[in-house]
């Protein structure tokens, strides 16, 4: 990925962040069959290994846990906040007339070994710990032992799990850090009166951070 330096994530947490907050991954892959992309949510543990773990589940029907050799190396990229920005936003623009229509996005590409784990206590874990999560915000939230347990049973036969050791990553958040103060807080202020929070919150937080 091409990271210009003042677009680049230097902090492993800024990273984390937004897989944390952003955890479908567009898993890539390279097979007998070319490259291939399939999109799954994530789990991260960042206590395992030198740079953490991905845990993730794929249906059994999906032939990508069989034609990824054990180790094969992978692509994950996590996609944050995204939007495009008018030069009409920025002050400069109507005085000067020298912007451009651009995009703003913050984005994380994983690289790590993928290995197969076709074991009903990890597929279990995996599934159990995703609910928990995004079940939190639930008024009463979903858990397995809400269905019966042979229909559990036979879901869990129906996926398979995959574990990703992490040996790379790299992070790129576009935020208008090339642009005038006034351009990048008109911007960001744009996106939050949008309803784009996210972005224009981010945009806020590195103007803060290079104050």
């Amino acid at each position: 990925m091409y990271i210009p330096a003042h677009f680049a994530m230097e902090r492993p947490s800024q990273m984390r962040a937004i897989i944390e907050q952003h955890p479908l991954g567009a898993l890539v892959t390279l097979g007998g069959d070319g490259l291939d992309a399939n999109h799954i949510p994530f789990e991260l543990d960042p206590t395992q290994g030198s740079f953490g773990v991905l845990t993730a589940h794929v249906a059994r029907a999906n032939p990508v846990w069989q034609q990824c050799k054990e180790g094969a190396e992978v692509l994950v990229i996590f996609r944050g906040n995204e939007s495009y920005i008018s030069p009409n936003w920025y002050p400069s623009k109507h005085e000067t007339h020298r912007q451009v229509p651009t995009w703003n996005y913050q984005v994380v590409h994983v690289h790590g070994r993928l290995s197969v784990m076709d074991e009903e206590r990890f597929v279990r874990g995996v599934v159990a710990r995703l609910t928990r999560t995004h079940e939190s915000g639930e008024p009463k939230p979903w858990k397995m032992g809400d269905s019966a347990p042979e229909y559990i049973d036979g879901m869990l036969k129906a996926i398979v799990g995959i574990e990703i050791a992490i040996t790379r990553m790299e992070g790129k958040a576009k935020l208008s850090q090339n642009r005038e103060p006034r351009d990048r807080l008109n911007a960001a202020d744009t996106l939050m009166a949008k309803g784009a929070a996210g972005l224009g919150m981010s945009m806020l937080n590195v103007m803060k951070e290079s104050s």
